[in-house]
C-alpha cells in the first residue's frame, strides 16, 4: 500500500513524500486457515473415495458423479492452498495489492479439500443441494444487506434490519393468512420494514439521536412487540392469523435443465427471482443514476451536496424508508417461503450478519450480495456435515457460521473505510 506523508524540504516548504506500507492481513488469514486445515488432515485421516453427486432428479440432463480419493485428492488440494498462501506473502512483501481472484480461488479450494476429506469412505456430497440450501439460506442476508448498504451509502446506520426482517416477517404471516394471497403478505412485509425506518428516520436524523443506539432499541422494540403479539394473536388464531400460503416453485423453461446450476437458480419461488432482479437494479442505479449519484452525495459529503441544492435529510430519510422496505422482503421471505407462520425471534439474528455483510461487502451492492451467499453457504454447511457423520463435534458445527463471519470481516475483508459521513449528523447551516 502507499500513503502521502508530510515533509519539510531544505527550505522550509513541506512537501509530500510517498510512503509504502505492507499489508499481511490477507496472507495471514489464509495462512492460519492453511495451518488448521493441514493440522486436520493429519490429527484425523481419512482414506477411501469421496462421491460429488453433480446432477439432480429435476433436471433433465443426465450428468455422473465424480468420484475421487479422499486422502490424495485433499492433500493435493492443500498443497494448492499453500501455494496461494505463498502468492499473497510474496504481494504483501513486494508492496502489491492484493490480488482480487486469490481468496476467491483460495476459498473455492478450501471447500473442496474440506468436503473430500468429510465425504471420506463413500460418503456423498450432493452439490446442486449444497447450494440450494446455502441460496435458500442467504436470500433474507441479500436483501437485508442490500437495505444496509442503500442505508448507509446516505449516511444512516442501519443496525434495525434484524427488527425490520422480524416486523415484515410478522405483518407477511398475518396478511397473508387473512387474504389468502402471498402477494398481499410481501407488501405488508415491505409496509412493516418502512414503519421500523420510519421510527430509525425519525430519531436519528430529524431529533439526531445516536443512530447505532436508535437501531439497537428498535430491534428489541420490535423483538418484543412482535412476541407478545404473538402469544396474544396469533398462538389462539393459528388457523386464522398464521397459517399464510407460500410461494409455489416456477421452475423456468431450458434455464432450469442446465446442469448443477438450473436446479438452484431457476427452479425458485418469485421472491428469489426478485432478488435478483433487485441486486441488479440496486447495483446499477447506485453508480449509474441520478439517484445514486445524490445518495452517494449525503453519505460521503453532506456539505457539499447541500451547496448544490440537495436536501440532506429529507434525501437520508426516503432513501432509508426505501432500505426498510427492501429488508422487509427478506423478512417475508422466512414466513412465506422458508416457513409457513410465524414464530416469536425466528430471525435468529440475522439481521446481524446482514450487517456484517456490509461491512465485508464494502458498502457495494454486489460484493455485500457475495459475502450474504458466503454466510448462507457456511450455515448450510454444518447440516451436511451432520448427514456425512464427520468427526467434528457438533458444537463446532454450529460456530461455522459465526467463525466465517470474523474470519471475513476481520481478516479477508482488508482494510475498509466506511462512507464518510456514515453515521454523522448534519445540521443545515
Amino acid at each position: 500500500m502507499t500513503a502521502l506523508a508530510p515533509r519539510t524540504a531544505g527550505d522550509g516548504t513541506i512537501q509530500l513524500a510517498t510512503v509504502r506500507t505492507r499489508n499481511y492481513k490477507l496472507a495471514i488469514s489464509l495462512a492460519i486457515a492453511t495451518v488448521l486445515l493441514g493440522l486436520l488432515f493429519l490429527v484425523a485421516p481419512r482414506s477411501g473415495v469421496s462421491i460429488f453427486q453433480i446432477g439432480s432428479s429435476s433436471t433433465a440432463l443426465k450428468v455422473a458423479d465424480i468420484q475421487v480419493p479422499s486422502g490424495s485428492t485433499a492433500w493435493i488440494t492443500w498443497a494448492l492452498l499453500l501455494v496461494l498462501t505463498v502468492l499473497a506473502a510474496l504481494d504483501a512483501w513486494t508492496y502489491r495489492k492484493a490480488r482480487l481472484w486469490v481468496p476467491i480461488v483460495y476459498a473455492l479450494l478450501a471447500v473442496f479439500a474440506f468436503l473430500t476429506w468429510a465425504a471420506a469412505g463413500g460418503g456423498v456430497v450432493p452439490v446442486s443441494g449444497l447450494l440450494a440450501g446455502a441460496l435458500s439460506l442467504s436470500v433474507p442476508l441479500v436483501f437485508g444487506a442490500l437495505g444496509g448498504v442503500i442505508g448507509e451509502r446516505g449516511g444512516v446506520v442501519n443496525v434495525a434490519i434484524e427488527g425490520q426482517f422480524l416486523l415484515g416477517a410478522f405483518s407477511a404471516a398475518v396478511l397473508a393468512s387473512i387474504t389468502h394471497n402471498p402477494f398481499v403478505g410481501l407488501i405488508g412485509a415491505m409496509v412493516g420494514g418502512v414503519l421500523v425506518s420510519f421510527l430509525l428516520g425519525a430519531f436519528g436524523i430529524k431529533y439526531l439521536v445516536d443512530q447505532v443506539i436508535v437501531g439497537v432499541v428498535l430491534n428489541v422494540l420490535v423483538t418484543g412487540l412482535t412476541g407478545f403479539l404473538y402469544g396474544v394473536l396469533l398462538a389462539p388464531n393459528e388457523a386464522l392469523l398464521n397459517s399464510p400460503p407460500t410461494f409455489p416453485r416456477w421452475k423456468i423453461p431450458l434455464l432450469g435443465d442446465i446442469p448443477v446450476i438450473g436446479p438452484v437458480f431457476f427452479n425458485q419461488t418469485f421472491i428469489v427471482y426478485l432478488m435478483y432482479v433487485t441486486v441488479a437494479v440496486v447495483a446499477w442505479a447506485l453508480y449509474r443514476t441520478r439517484w445514486g449519484l445524490r445518495l452517494r452525495s449525503v453519505g460521503e459529503h453532506p456539505q457539499a451536496a447541500d451547496t448544490v441544492g440537495i436536501r440532506v435529510n429529507t434525501t437520508r430519510f426516503w432513501n432509508v424508508s426505501l432500505a426498510g422496505a427492501i429488508a422487509g422482503i427478506g423478512g417475508a421471505y422466512f414466513t412465506l417461503v422458508s416457513v409457513p407462520h410465524f414464530t416469536k425471534e425466528m430471525t435468529a439474528g440475522l439481521g446481524f450478519i446482514a450487517l456484517a455483510c456490509v461491512i465485508f461487502g464494502r458498502w457495494d451492492p454486489i460484493r455485500a450480495t457475495l459475502a450474504a451467499l458466503l454466510f448462507g453457504f457456511a450455515t448450510n454447511l454444518p447440516n451436511l456435515l451432520t448427514v456425512l457423520k464427520t468427526p467434528i463435534p457438533s458444537e463446532f458445527m454450529l460456530m461455522v457460521p459465526y467463525v466465517v463471519t470474523i474470519l471475513a470481516v476481520a481478516g479477508f475483508a482488508g482494510r475498509i473505510q466506511a462512507p464518510a459521513a456514515d453515521g454523522k449528523h448534519y445540521i443545515k447551516g
